[in-house]
């Protein structure tokens, strides 16, 4: 039932023991495939040859530049992410190979409503359709609605960026809607999708994805046995 004030008005769900979280910090956040650690112009020179793995830019089309097309215009790049509080960068450091393949943010850090975003998702061609993909994601969600006990950790992306919506949705994050031309991006109108996980959703997630994580859920040739919407579906029943 919702809760009225004495003029009849509804209000939110009551929190009168909430107190403001701390905001997130430049810490390291280890899994077993992959870790992230704050963005340095030490990751720089592997983030260049990740990028240049392939000889186009089409995983660039969503991102707000241009691939860097010379050593020298990436760590310029680099450091000034390194240098940034709010989007706050880590670097995604491939466990198997001690490099870097990607980078990531937390941005609209807000610590007084317990509030953020993950955001400058930034996968190389090194790192896609791997499990560092995922558990990069998940170190987190797992950071921020699991140590620091924030209530929603939101994701948004381009509404045609395919790849991105099925990420967001395979992950567990909940469609809240779609703001209309809401940006202009290297030229183009953009419609924006968002997404969410809430406090009280993060319980089934979280065993949702350490099942999948699981090396028993893979075969020998490192093939899923059971998807991760699977154990979504298995976790919340």
């Amino acid at each position: 039932m919702t809760e009225l004030n004495i003029y009849g008005q509804g209000l939110g769900k009551s929190l009168p023991d909430w107190q403001p979280k701390s905001a997130p910090q430049k810490v390291i956040l280890k899994g077993k495939f992959c870790l992230l650690e704050p963005i340095d112009v030490k990751h720089s020179q592997d983030l260049f040859e990740a990028w240049h793995s392939i000889d186009d830019e089409r995983d660039w089309t969503y991102f707000h530049i241009k691939r860097p097309q010379t050593i020298r215009q990436c760590d310029h790049y680099i450091a000034s992410l390194s240098a940034s509080k709010d989007p706050l960068f880590y670097a995604v450091i491939m466990a198997t190979t001690g490099k870097a393949v990607g980078f990531v943010a937390l941005q609209r850090i807000d610590p007084d409503n317990g509030a953020v975003e993950i955001g400058w998702i930034n996968w190389s061609p090194l790192m896609k359709r791997t499990l560092c993909s995922t558990e990069a994601i998940y170190l987190l969600l797992d950071y921020v609605l699991g140590t620091l006990q924030y209530r929603r950790c939101a994701w948004k992306c381009d509404s045609l960026h395919e790849a991105a919506i099925k990420a967001a949705e395979r992950l567990g994050f909940h469609y809240e809607g779609t703001l209309r031309q809401q940006q202009i991006s290297k030229g183009h109108s953009r419609d924006t999708r968002w997404y969410s996980i809430i406090d009280s959703e993060w319980g089934v997630i979280n065993h949702a994805m350490h099942l999948w994580l699981n090396s028993a859920n893979f075969d020998d040739r490192g093939r899923q046995k059971q998807s991760l919407s699977a154990f979504m579906g298995l976790t919340s029943n």
